[in-house]
């Protein structure tokens, strides 16, 4: 009776499980119809290929390259990062493989889920890598690192190859999607203005301002041969004549007096 019983309710648990499998799968991020593809990615935080939620990149690029993009996040989103990487054939050996996500202040942001930094060998023919987000927020206390609304930069690098494989083609596909959407939550607060990047921290200057030349004095004059007259010179001549006054002073009190 307890063994049927038992089996019943595994069979329940597994019906349940596979009920759910579907749906975690349509929640994937899948490329906005209509969006226009990018073929191209920056090299640094501040050439970083600006995207949108749903629009596919694919970009040809080598073994070895840093490869940024960007997107913006409201609060009340989550959003999750794939990317494949596609090898050529002969490869020496394994690689390790990462993609972070930076924040508008380039800090880096936790990844609730996804393969963050797999590992493949020599005949593996692509790597899949994914990150999920944290929900983005509206407002947080300035010590903490949690999600906040601005623009998110991402980075596809290797971290871990062998040096023969170092400059081989790679074909890179990567999509940011928005898995969920609650709005502006009610955190009691709300952030005073996006957290953007700033790419034009200052302006370049063309020419150097000439500095005029000061005029020669040919006077010779004792002046131009003394030092100025500071704090350190006025303490020194003051101690110097104390020191003087309590020498006179000192030898006047001990010197004994002339026998006739």
């Amino acid at each position: 009776m307890r063994t049927a019983l038992f089996r019943s309710m595994v069979a329940l648990l597994a019906a349940g499980a596979a009920a759910l499998l579907p749906t975690a799968a349509t929640a994937a991020p899948t490329p906005s119809p209509g969006a226009t593809p990018v073929n191209r990615a920056g090299t640094s935080f501040l050439t970083a290929t600006p995207i949108t939620a749903g629009q596919p990149v694919r970009v040809d690029a080598s073994i070895g390259d840093h490869l940024y993009w960007s997107f913006p996040a409201t609060a009340g989103q989550v959003h999750e990062i794939t990317a494949t990487v596609t090898f050529p054939k002969g490869r020496s050996g394994a690689s390790t493989w990462t993609v972070d996500i930076f924040d508008g202040l380039r800090r880096r942001q936790a990844c609730t889920a996804g393969a963050q930094t797999p590992t493949v060998d020599a005949k593996a023919s692509n790597v899949v890598l994914g990150c999920t987000l944290r929900e983005v927020r509206s407002w947080a206390e300035p010590w903490s690192a949690d999600p906040l609304p601005g623009t998110y930069v991402v980075r596809l690098s290797v971290i871990e190859l062998p040096e023969p494989d170092l400059g081989a083609p790679i074909d890179v596909d990567l999509l940011v999607g928005t898995i969920a959407d609650r709005g502006a939550s009610a955190d009691d607060g709300e952030l005073a203005a996006p957290l953007v990047p700033n790419t034009k921290a200052g302006t370049v200057l063309n020419a150097v301002p000439p500095v005029e030349a000061e005029a020669d004095d040919e006077s010779g004059s004792l002046a131009d041969w003394l030092p100025d007259l500071g704090s350190r010179w006025v303490w020194t001549g003051i101690g110097g004549v104390l020191a003087a006054v309590a020498g006179v002073f000192g030898f006047a009190v001990t010197r004994r007096p002339r026998r006739r």
